[in-house]
């Protein structure tokens, strides 16, 4: 296997394992593990980029629109599929109430502000910095955007809620994408870190 593909299966072992410790056990503070749990596939996505990590935050004037009113667009997509969801199925309530079932470990703004400073730049680091990039390089960008769509939705296996991987599926996707069409992370991390705040402070689905 090349050497580069054997990395990228190694550290999406290292974040099976690290959403495991965040989602299946039960001590510690939530948002924290979360933001650690990012963090470090952050740092490890940027260390086995090599000097390819300069290519990866190329900004342009429109990034910040293009990254705010991408955000917007995605929460109108959870809003829609939220009604929809509730009406299909009977459980999707409770599954959305346990997504949310963590903010009271936490202030609501020391949690607004791990996601918008930590979370959403960490995970796109990683995520689409560093796997999709690497993927999309040696499979293909359709196949490396799929598979990568496929890792994250799947790392969150251990949280058992239907509704969380469906909406890890569709932001994958979403963030994979824009990612593939920009060529930069800078308006995807905006995207994800304006998402994040909107979705679980500001306007929460619950």
């Amino acid at each position: 296997m090349n050497p580069a593909l054997r990395s990228v299966l190694w550290t999406v072992s290292v974040a099976f394992g690290l959403w495991f410790l965040t989602f299946a056990v039960p001590s510690g503070n939530y948002w924290l593990k979360l933001c650690l749990s990012a963090s470090v596939l952050a740092v490890l996505g940027l260390k086995l980029s090599g000097k390819e990590r300069t290519c990866l935050f190329p900004s342009k004037r429109r990034h910040l629109w293009v990254g705010f009113f991408s955000a917007l667009l995605l929460y109108g997509v959870f809003w829609a599929g939220r009604q929809l969801s509730f009406w299909m199925f009977p459980f999707a309530s409770r599954e959305v109430s346990n997504i949310y079932a963590n903010k009271a470990q936490l202030d609501p703004l020391a949690i607004g502000l791990l996601l918008f400073f930590v979370m959403g730049p960490a995970e796109e680091i990683y995520w689409h910095g560093y796997v999709q990039r690497t993927l999309s390089r040696y499979l293909g960008p359709a196949r490396g955007l799929l598979f990568t769509t496929a890792i994250y939705a799947l790392v969150h296996i251990s949280a058992w809620n239907g509704m969380l991987l469906l909406a890890a599926a569709v932001c994958g996707l979403f963030w994979g994408w824009l990612y593939q069409h920009e060529q930069s992370l800078t308006p995807v991390m905006i995207s994800h870190s304006v998402w994040d705040v909107l979705i679980f402070i500001l306007f929460p689905m619950n």
